[in-house]
């Protein structure tokens, strides 16, 4: 649970500590969001906000998810948060991100994704993803 964001608080807050930590820590980041009122949620918002100067998204590869009933697929949120990854400094490029139109109709009631066109969508995606880390992992050997 993170506290809304506030420069002039003390970084010192154990939950955002700890996710600063996870981000430290990982190869990558898949963030996917839904939208609402044509941006991101605000708490997701937030929670990169508490990483915007402290530079654990910096050199990171990411991918960015969308989804939204709407045949837009949620590109006003997508289009936001592809904004705040720039800030960030992660490495991100023209297939770093994928926009999930309609989704209502590409799941099951269990909330399973069905449709075969995203699923093939996101195996690129993803594998474009795993191809920058191994890449990056290569160059620090080096």
């Amino acid at each position: 649970d993170l506290p809304p964001f506030n420069p002039d608080k003390p970084q010192d807050i154990l939950s955002v500590l700890h996710f600063r930590k996870l981000l430290s820590q990982s190869d990558a980041v898949i963030i996917s969001t839904p939208e609402y009122a044509f941006g991101v949620p605000g708490v997701l918002k937030n929670a990169l906000d508490w990483v915007v100067s402290t530079g654990e998204f910096n050199e990171k590869p990411v991918v960015a998810i969308s989804a939204s009933p709407l045949t837009s697929g949620g590109d006003k949120a997508l289009e936001s948060l592809l904004h705040t990854l720039t800030a960030l400094g992660t490495i991100k490029d023209e297939h770093s991100s994928l926009s999930i139109a309609a989704v209502k109709k590409k799941i099951n009631e269990a909330g399973k994704l069905t449709d075969a066109d995203t699923k093939k969508q996101l195996q690129l995606l993803l594998g474009r993803l795993l191809f920058k880390v191994q890449q990056q992992s290569l160059t620090k050997q080096t």
